[in-house]
């Protein structure tokens, strides 16, 4: 699974991406509220760990998370 983190410009709020290996758009969610989305995909056992990672990324850039 990728993670992106995308930086919101002028009233639109800073987003996540989780992709799957073949680049499969997951979930979009705003950096702050990733709550409902990581509960739909059955990642909310694994939501504070995906957030710190989120929280240390630079804006633009992709990660891959071994989970």
């Amino acid at each position: 699974m990728y993670v992106i983190k995308v930086k919101g410009v002028a009233k639109i709020p800073d987003y996540v991406q989780l992709r799957d290996d073949a680049f499969t758009l997951l979930a979009y969610f705003r950096v702050d509220r990733p709550d409902k989305s990581l509960e739909k995909l059955g990642l909310a056992d694994k939501a504070e760990y995906i957030m710190e990672i989120v929280q240390k990324m630079p804006f633009g850039q992709i990660k891959k998370l071994e989970l």
